[in-house]
């Protein structure tokens, strides 16, 4: 018997064993409270590293503003001079 079709037997045989127990009181209640807590730590962790890419981003422009990186270092020897 090929895996599907004892997958399917399997699921024959659990509709035909006769009504489904019932959930304990308050498991609905309890798993949407716990889903909404989820939800909220996930939407609180997105918002952090939002604010966090966002801080990094002006931390960065203003360093480039002020250090202005893409200038060539000044030489630290006089030029040649000529014409005495």
């Amino acid at each position: 018997m090929s895996r599907p079709e004892r997958g399917e037997d399997e699921v024959r045989r659990l509709l035909q064993a006769g009504p489904c127990p019932r959930l304990p009181a308050g498991l609905p209640r309890r798993a949407l409270a716990r889903g909404a807590r989820a939800r909220r730590r996930a939407r609180a962790l997105r918002r952090a590293l939002w604010a966090l890419l966002t801080a990094l981003a002006l931390a960065f422009t203003c360093w480039a503003v002020v250090a202005e990186p893409w200038r060539p270092p000044p030489s630290d020897t006089a030029p040649p001079f000529e014409g005495w």
